[in-house]
Parts: C-alpha cells; structure tokens; sequence
C-alpha cells in the first residue's frame, strides 16, 4: 500500500547555475538567498551538485558550497546531491564533512554519487590516474562510514574530527545498480529523475523490495527529484520552461551556453530529433499553474511509492524561480 500523500516531505536541489549576463559570485549569492527563501517555505533540505569544468554550473567545490549555506542559514538540513565519491578519497571526504557537522551539528546531509559529474579528461585530472575508480564505489562508502564511527572501532588512519560524529549519508543514483546498493547497505535512496528518468519506477520497486535494515536507518527511504517550473498562470509556466528546454538542450548538442533568458517559443532553437531528446531526458517535470501543479503532484504521489521530493528548477528569473518553488510548496502542503 502507498503511504498517504500527505506524508511527502520536499526539498531543493540547486546546481548554481550560472545566467547569461551574470557573474559568478552573482550566482553564488543567488544561491543563498535561493536557501533562505527556501527555509523560510518550510523545506526540509537544501542539497548542491558536484559538477567540474563546466561554466554553466559552478558547484565544483561543493563542501565550501554547502559551508557558506549554511552560515547564512538556520534551520534547513545543507548537504551534498551529490558528492561524486570517486572522485575523492573517503578520508578526505569524511575530515571536511566531520568539520562541517562539528560547526554546524544535526543539519547535515552527505549525498554520494558514482559518476564523475563531469568529462572522463576532467575526471583523471581530477583523480590524477586514468583506473577507473567507480567500481570501487561500494567499498568506498563502507570505508568512509567507518571513519564517522566511534573512536574505538576505528584503525590507525582516523578522520579527525570526522570521528563519531553523526553525518546521515544518502546513496544517490538514477539506475537499478544504485538502488541495490542502498538497499544493501541499508540506506536512503535518491533518484536523479529530473534528467535521467527511464529507470525510476523499477528502481524504486528493487529499492523497496531487497532494503535491508541497518544501524543508520531501519525502513526504506526514497527520495526523487524531479523538474518544477510552477507560476501563476499557464502561459507564464510555458515561457519560463524554455530557459529549461536550453539547458537541457546543452547537455543534448554538448554545448556550454549559461543560463538562458525565457522565449516566446522554441521553434527555430532546436531540431525535431534534439526536442525529443530534451522531453526524454526531462519527461518528469512539473510544469503549469497552481491548479496544474497540484493535478500533476497527485498523480504522481499516487503513482509511485516515495517519502520526499526534492525540486530543482531552471528558471531564469530569480523572483520567478522563488515563486515558482512558492507554488510547488503550496501544492504539497494540499494533497
């Protein structure tokens, strides 16, 4: 039996995006102010991407990130969506989210991804070797939650002050492969649906199904994110969902335009076969007026079993981008 809607918790996640005109520290404090916003709405979460070599996106140093987040803000959990973990070593990972949750204590959250958020060249330069060291994604997450155990239950390399602090770490995925290994290790899954949606249904259902309880949490935990470009009307909605469109039109053609301002129409920005490639990859996105959003969020929760969505919107506007995440709280709050 699916849990009632009213049990779905939303949050946000942000890639610092950067808009065609703006600067990077305009971004960045776009990005604080987003936070605030949305701690002042009631979410429950705040996550940042790790992305590199990339002038569109600028969540490269993604701890520093989540740092200045949260010192600007109170209440809201900050953390990671994720921290790319091959792309790192565990000790390290765990000594600047151990100081992190030692300044900050109960609002952090520790997101761990696979791939590498960015090109392969980029990816062996930043892990200074070309082995590839996503298949020992398994193994590296077991390692760095033993560097947050208890002093006496670690080995002659400890993560200070990382060392039995409580640091809730989340398996980030958008295939089955992810969805069996949180299931294995026992904790909460996360499902990038927002741009690689083809597997979501059965990796939930394969999540749910071979779950097995931990110490770090004792029932399934599913997290989705997904897509919002919410506004007061229809036509509005429409509009401000091209800024959308162009992003993702990027990750299709490989190009690396900012952040885009919104278009009367897209006819002429893209072929038939790159529009279709955009709605595959951004098929779970709510888009439309209150009433729209509200008819979209029950569908959905009715649909698929999960605990929390998380949004995340490319919407060129930051008045419009707030309003937008306004609208998509309200609608939760309704069903």
């Amino acid at each position: 039996m699916n849990k009632k809607p009213q049990s779905v918790h939303v949050s946000v996640l942000d890639l610092v995006a950067v808009k065609e005109g703006q600067t990077n520290k305009e971004a960045f404090k776009d990005m604080v102010k987003l936070a605030q916003h949305a701690e002042k709405l009631g979410y429950k979460r705040f996550w940042l991407t790790e992305h590199h070599n990339s002038p569109t996106v600028i969540s490269s140093a993604t701890s520093i990130l989540i740092g200045q987040v949260l010192e600007k803000t109170e209440t809201i959990k900050v953390g990671s969506g994720g921290i790319m973990l091959p792309n790192h070593a565990p000790l390290v990972v765990a000594e600047q989210f151990g100081t992190l949750e030692t300044i900050y204590p109960d609002r952090l959250d520790l997101g761990l991804g696979r791939a590498p958020g960015t090109d392969m060249q980029t990816a062996h330069a930043l892990r200074r070797t070309t082995q590839e060291t996503s298949f020992s994604f398994p193994q590296d997450v077991v390692e760095l939650q033993n560097y947050f155990k208890s002093l006496d239950s670690q080995g002659g390399v400890r993560a200070f002050p990382g060392v039995g602090v409580n640091v809730p770490i989340y398996i980030l995925g958008s295939s089955t492969s992810s969805a069996e290994l949180a299931a294995r290790l026992g904790l909460p899954y996360a499902f990038a649906a927002h741009f690689a949606p083809q597997q979501l249904e059965l990796a939930i259902q394969i999540y749910r199904n071979k779950f097995v309880p931990s110490e770090y949490l004792s029932e399934p935990y599913v997290i989705v994110c997904v897509n919002v470009i919410a506004a007061d009307s229809n036509e509005e909605a429409k509009k401000l969902a091209t800024s959308s469109d162009r992003f993702y039109l990027n990750v299709v053609t490989g190009k690396k335009d900012l952040l885009q301002p919104p278009v009367d129409t897209m006819e002429g920005l893209w072929n038939h076969l790159e529009e279709n490639a955009v709605r595959r990859m951004s098929s779970y996105t709510f888009k439309g007026d209150p009433n729209v959003i509200s008819d979209q969020l029950k569908s959905f929760s009715g649909t698929l079993h999960i605990d929390e969505l998380m949004a995340v919107s490319y919407i060129y506007d930051q008045e419009a981008r707030r309003r937008s995440y306004e609208i998509f709280k309200e609608a939760v709050d309704q069903l």
